[in-house]
C-alpha cells in the first residue's frame, strides 16, 4: 500500500541553521553587498534580530573564553558576553540593523532660496579596523530651491546617527550622508562637514589623543560656486571641539 510521505517543511530544514547565515544567503541571493557600512534591514525577518543577539552573544563568549578570562567566577565579566552583543546590535551599530528613520518632508511652500547650516550635530561611530570610536561633530549645509523638500532640523541628526551607527572610515561615512540627504530633498546643492576624533589613534597606535580628522563633500553648487562654499566654511565655528 503506497503511503504518503510529509515533505519537511522549509521551517523544519532550517532549525539548525545559525540566523547570520539565512541573513547572508538572502543578501548573496539578492546580489547585495554587505560590507560593514551597509545597512541590511530589508534582508532582516521579524524575529531574527532577536535570535542574530543571541548568536553574537554566543560567539562574543568564545572570544572571552579564548582570552582566557574567567567569566564564570569574574562578577564583572559574567554577563558582558550579553552586553557587548546588545550594544553591538541595539546601540553603536544600529544602523546597519533597522530601516531608516521615517522623516516627515514638507514642500517648499515659500521658495526658501537661501543658505541653510545645521549643526553641530554630535555623531558616534566606530572605525570599521579596530571597532575603536570615532566621534565627532557634523555641518550640513544647504541650498534649496523651489522643489526641494524640507524636513525638520532634528531629521537631519537622525539620519545623520542611522549612518553613522555603523563600523565606517570617515570619508566613505560623509559621503553616505551627503547621497542620503540628497535623496530626501533635492536641494540645488548640499555641503557637508565632519570633524571628529578616532580612537583608533588615541587609544592603540600612536597614541595621539589631540589628532582630529576632518573631511567635507560639496554637491551641486558648492562645487559651481566658489563664494558660496567660502560663506558656508566661514560659517563654521573653528575649533568647534576645543
Amino acid at each position: 500500500m503506497f503511503m504518503k510521505t510529509d515533505t519537511p517543511s522549509q521551517d523544519a530544514t532550517d532549525e539548525g541553521t545559525p540566523v547570520s547565515v539565512k541573513i547572508r544567503e538572502r543578501l548573496t541571493a539578492a546580489h547585495k553587498r554587505f560590507n560593514a557600512n551597509d545597512n541590511i534591514a530589508q534582508f532582516i525577518e521579524p524575529g531574527e534580530l532577536e535570535k542574530l543577539l543571541d548568536e553574537v552573544e554566543g560567539k562574543m563568549q568564545g572570544v572571552l573564553d579564548s582570552m582566557v578570562i574567567d567569566t564564570v567566577h569574574d562578577h564583572n565579566t559574567n554577563n558582558t558576553a550579553r552586553r557587548v552583543a546588545k550594544m553591538y546590535l541595539n546601540e553603536v551599530f544600529k544602523g546597519r540593523y533597522v530601516p531608516p528613520p521615517a522623516v516627515t518632508e514638507f514642500p517648499n511652500a515659500e521658495h526658501l532660496n537661501e543658505l541653510m547650516i545645521v549643526g553641530p550635530i554630535t555623531v558616534r561611530s566606530a572605525c570599521s579596523h579596530h571597532f575603536c570610536p570615532v566621534i565627532g561633530k557634523v555641518w550640513i549645509g544647504v541650498l534649496p530651491n523651489e522643489h526641494t523638500n524640507v524636513i525638520g532640523l532634528s531629521k537631519y541628526a537622525r539620519l545623520a546617527e542611522w549612518i553613522m551607527g555603523r563600523p565606517q572610515i570617515q570619508e566613505e561615512a560623509v559621503v553616505q550622508l551627503a547621497d542620503l540627504i540628497m535623496d530626501k530633498t533635492a536641494p540645488d546643492g548640499l555641503a557637508i562637514v565632519m570633524e571628529a576624533t578616532h580612537f583608533c589613534m588615541g587609544w592603540r597606535g600612536v597614541k595621539d589623543l589631540d589628532s582630529k580628522m576632518i573631511n567635507s563633500v560639496m554637491r551641486g553648487v558648492f562645487l559651481k560656486n566658489p563664494n558660496l562654499r567660502r560663506e558656508f566654511l566661514s560659517l563654521i565655528p573653528k575649533n568647534s571641539q576645543n
